[in-house]
């Protein structure tokens, strides 16, 4: 008997990639905000995403720094992703009452870094 996943995409990977992964990634976020709750620093939630990711092993990299190359130079300041999830899958975690543009600014300023194809902006 075979067992079908609870996950059925009805999109094309194409235009939305990593579906699978993404729905397992977004689930695990859900677990951590059902057990901590909201009102915690940033920082909380990202070491209890930490800990599920070493559970589940998930290969993950935290605070993973990025250069940012301008012309022939490497600009001095880089910026650090709170995740990247299976080398394909950029985490940034928020603890705020509100999402603003510039918490998805972020995140597409990290895609465009990084040359990644998928980031989750996760507030918790």
């Amino acid at each position: 008997m075979q067992v079908e996943e609870p996950y059925i995409s009805s999109y094309s990977d194409k235009d939305y990639p990593y579906q699978k992964d993404s729905y397992q990634i977004i689930g695990i976020c859900m677990e951590v905000h059902r057990l901590l709750g909201k009102g915690f620093l940033e920082i909380v939630y990202k070491d209890a995403l930490e800990y599920e990711f070493k559970q589940k092993n998930i290969l993950f990299e935290r605070e993973k720094k990025y250069n940012i190359n301008y012309k022939e130079i490497v600009l001095p300041h880089n910026f650090y992703a709170d995740f990247i999830v299976m080398d394909k899958i950029i985490i940034e975690i928020k603890g705020s009452s509100t999402l603003i543009s510039e918490h998805r600014e972020q995140v597409i300023n990290y895609l465009a870094a990084s040359k990644l194809k998928l980031g989750l902006l996760i507030n918790f």
